[in-house]
Formats: C-alpha cells, structure tokens, sequence
C-alpha cells in the first residue's frame, strides 16, 4: 500500500488513508501530565507511526517537529520550564541499578546523575518523548545535550511490541512510542485507562493494515 502524508484522500484528522482511518476507535482519556514528542523531521508518522495516535487520544499531548532546540524552554515553548519537572524517555544506557529497579517496577526515575528518584512523589509536569527510528532516536538524543538535564525515565514494557511482523525493532524488549507512553503513564499515576486506549487504537490500526495487506494480495 503506497502512502503519502500529504495525499489529499488521507483522513485529515489522523493522515491515513480510509483502509486505515481509525477515528471511529478515538477514546480521548484526560491526564494530568503532559506528554511532548519531540519527532525527527525524516519520521513518516503516515502509515504505521503512533505519535498521532497519541495526541489524538491524549488532549494534553502534543508533537513537535524537529532536530535541536536550544533547551527544554524552547522545545516546550515556555520560558518559565523547570528542568527538573520534566523526564525524558529515550533508550539510553543506565546504571545496572537502575535496569534493576526498572524490572522490578516497571518504570524507573532517575536523576541527572543516574540516581533513583521516587517517581511518585517527584511532582512531574510532563514528560519528552523522542519519536522517530532508533538512529533518529539517537540523533535527536545528542542533538539536544540539555535533554542530560532532565530526570531519565527508564522503562521495562509489560508486553512486547504488538507490531510482530509489520515492523521489527532492534530488541525484543523495545516498543513504539505509542506503546511505551502506554506504559510509563499509569506507572507515574494516571489512570489504566489511558493505557488501555492507547493501546486499543494501535491495535485497531495494525489490524485495519493487516486486512489492507491481505486484501492486496488477494487481487
């Protein structure tokens, strides 16, 4: 199936085409943190990208397009961002204590320096998200040395990627950003649901593509 971003049959509301339009599946669930993806500019979020899903789902979530910002102010568009209220989630490496505690609780918070902080009490206003390939991941990653600032959060998903066979990721333990926000929310204190719609959406959509697929070879 050939997609484009910007082919005028698309769905406007979520960009795909009618096959795959899942609008109809939208749940919206308030949270009280915010949820930024920062999205590398080469990331084609049209087919099988959840970043839109995300926003679509979560009213306080939104993406923003890019390579570098000159810091967590900029990148947020608010001067008065406080370092220390934001955490960044990225696959990067952390101390063996840290992967510890990530598996025992499925979600670790950990300072700028590596050291666990309770990630209940810390008093959170959102959290980064970095969106795109693994590479890009990574280039946006060194692109923005403030993101070192931040609180680090370090996830061990419940479950594995629910791609399966339409996208594979480089570990088995890694999962798109769609599924790892899915994750990390309710274990900072929002509510099961928004996992729950996050994730029913995804499904919804990689069923809608599967069928486009076995109907394509049908033909």
């Amino acid at each position: 199936m050939t997609v484009t971003a910007d082919n005028p049959e698309n769905c406007p509301r979520c960009a795909r085409p009618p096959a795959l339009c899942i609008c109809d599946r939208v749940q919206p669930v308030d949270t009280r943190l915010r949820v930024v993806i920062l999205q590398h500019p080469r990331e084609d979020d049209a087919l099988l990208g959840t970043a839109r899903l995300v926003t679509l789902t979560l009213p306080r979530a939104e993406v923003r397009v890019g390579l570098s910002w000159p810091s967590l102010a900029g990148a947020l568009g608010d001067p008065r961002a406080d370092h220390q209220r934001w955490a960044v989630l990225a696959a990067t490496k952390v101390p063996e204590a840290a992967l510890a505690a990530a598996r025992r609780d499925q979600v670790a918070l950990l300072d700028r320096h590596g050291a666990l902080l309770d990630r209940r009490r810390h008093g959170l206003e959102g959290i980064l998200v970095l969106d795109g390939t693994w590479s890009q991941a990574k280039t946006l990653w060194w692109r923005n040395p403030w993101l070192l600032k931040l609180p680090r959060l370090v996830l061990v998903p419940r479950e594995a990627s629910m791609y399966g066979r339409l996208r594979r990721e480089p570990r088995r333990e890694w999962v798109s950003t769609l599924e790892a926000i899915a994750d990390v929310l309710p274990a900072l204190g929002e509510p099961e649901a928004a996992r729950d719609s996050l994730r029913r959406l995804l499904r919804t959509l990689l069923q809608r593509a599967r069928d486009a697929q076995r109907g394509e070879a049908a033909v």
